[in-house]
């Protein structure tokens, strides 16, 4: 399965960047994406693992439950 490059913006507004077939590429393009200067502000650049791009923006786009908080972990 390939690993898809998005910028992520307001509103789920997405734009697929690229596509790879391995996570170091991926990886090395997402961080390049996100240390240039025409980024815009709150957006944000994901990589994600998935059989398409349906699929990566269905997972994008996904609401997940908040993580339970105790009180022992502050």
């Amino acid at each position: 399965m390939p690993y898809f490059v998005y910028k992520v913006f307001a509103f789920h507004r997405l734009e697929c960047v690229s596509r790879f077939d391995g996570f170091r590429e991926a990886s090395a393009c997402a961080k390049a994406l996100r240390a240039g200067a025409s980024l815009d502000p709150g957006c944000q650049v994901r990589v994600m693992f998935a059989e398409d791009t349906f699929a990566a923006e269905l997972l994008l786009t996904e609401v997940r439950e908040a993580r339970p908080h105790i009180a022992e972990d502050d």
